[in-house]
């Protein structure tokens, strides 16, 4: 059976001040394209379709735009929701969709009931779990923690149940997941292997945010969202990447659809398809008068471009000169080339902060004011606040 794992559209993103919906709509088409020249039996959609749970209208229209398209071309969808997305927004019409072969999993009481579909191998079950917020969705699902790893071991639980007690002996099993999964256990000790970018929202809640592979130990492929790089964690375990970069962090990357062909009795056969790029993203260093007047960055003018620039001081309207030459310069950094290397190893608050949970910053914030660390109960007082701050925003995302 084949099927082409997608996520992470995003629709409704800017790029900086750049509208994408024109580069999303590109995409979408080349989805469509590409599902019918390689004969695909489904498409399966790893959350996050939307940049925003309250998406902008332009996003709302270029979705039901997609939804049309796919619909069309009689093959089954199944998409899931992501941490960006209003879950129960985006699961509006679900039943109705269903009826066009576009299967919408937005709940995560339904992680366990399957879009069965048959080939000439026999039948594949593939099973939809939505972004699981661990303290929302652990009464639902009967998780021993309000943890990621809890709550996906649970949704796993129920969806091996299943399979055990509903499908025939033989069925294939194909997971959606959106979460950062990693190779091996997922304990504190391992190496967090799987490549993050700068556009991606944290997922953190009190504790660690991803979650070992070995959850899915048995799945014959399991279809990821969230990290935006395409990237293998196990043989049966992928993620397709975003469409397309959202981060400057993202320049090095190869944006692309992934096509899997599910074999019984052995490990899918992936391959890539590339994306349509709107334009590539470039980043340079240098003083502003050999960016403006040297040959050597001719080739940087049709390209998004982040600038640093190393003059002692930041240039007079500096932005509008870069623009003058390089239309589409998007970022602006400084970063004096005389400065002393040790003043320039002291790193910014934003740099301080990146890839950092709201947890660890507060705890932080603490020391700086007072000189020590927050007592075990203030911790765990910290621990309180900053997680009922992030309900609460899921709560506003949910109405």
């Amino acid at each position: 059976m084949r099927f082409l794992h997608t996520s992470d559209w995003h629709l409704g993103r800017r790029f900086h001040t750049e509208d994408l919906i024109p580069a999303q709509r590109a995409f979408l088409d080349h989805l469509v394209d590409t599902a019918g020249t390689e004969d695909v039996d489904a498409i399966l959609v790893a959350g996050d379709i939307y940049d925003r749970a309250i998406p902008s209208l332009d996003a709302v229209r270029l979705f039901s735009r997609a939804l049309h398209q796919l619909a069309d071309l009689d093959v089954p969808i199944v998409m899931i929701s992501g941490n960006h997305d209003s879950a129960h927004r985006l699961g509006v019409g679900s039943g109705l969709l269903a009826r066009a072969g576009i299967h919408l999993r937005t709940d995560p009481a339904t992680c366990d009931v399957p879009v069965l579909l048959e080939d000439a191998d026999g039948p594949v079950a593939v099973y939809g779990i939505p972004y699981l917020e661990p303290s929302l969705v652990r009464d639902r699902l009967e998780a021993e923690a309000a943890s990621h790893r809890a709550v996906l071991t649970a949704a796993l639980d129920r969806i091996h149940a299943d399979l055990t007690s509903n499908q025939a002996a033989g069925t294939r099993s194909v997971v959606i997941a959106h979460a950062f999964v990693t190779s091996g256990t997922g304990q504190p000790e391992e190496r967090r292997d799987s490549e993050e970018s700068e556009s991606e929202r944290d997922i953190a809640v009190g504790g660690v945010a991803h979650v070992g592979s070995d959850v899915f130990d048995s799945i014959d492929y399991v279809a990821l969202g969230h990290l935006h790089g395409p990237q293998r964690v196990t043989d049966r375990v992928h993620y397709s990447g975003s469409p397309l970069a959202y981060s400057f962090s993202e320049a090095g990357h190869t944006k692309s659809l992934t096509l899997v062909d599910l074999v019984p009795g052995a490990a899918p056969a992936v391959t890539h398809i590339l994306c349509p790029v709107p334009m590539r993203l470039e980043r340079v260093t240098g003083f502003m008068d050999d960016l403006l007047t040297s040959p050597a960055y001719e080739h940087l003018k049709d390209a998004w471009l982040e600038v640093t620039l190393t003059d002692t001081a930041l240039p007079f309207e500096a932005m509008a000169r870069l623009r003058r030459r390089f239309r589409y310069t998007a970022s602006l950094k400084h970063k004096p080339a005389h400065i002393p290397a040790q003043a320039t190893d002291t790193p910014t608050y934003s740099q301080r902060i990146r890839g950092r949970s709201d947890l660890d910053i507060t705890r932080d914030f603490i020391n700086s004011m007072r000189g020590t660390d927050p007592t075990p109960d203030e911790d765990a007082l910290l621990q309180r606040a900053v997680e009922a701050s992030r309900l609460n925003e899921q709560r506003k995302e949910t109405v």
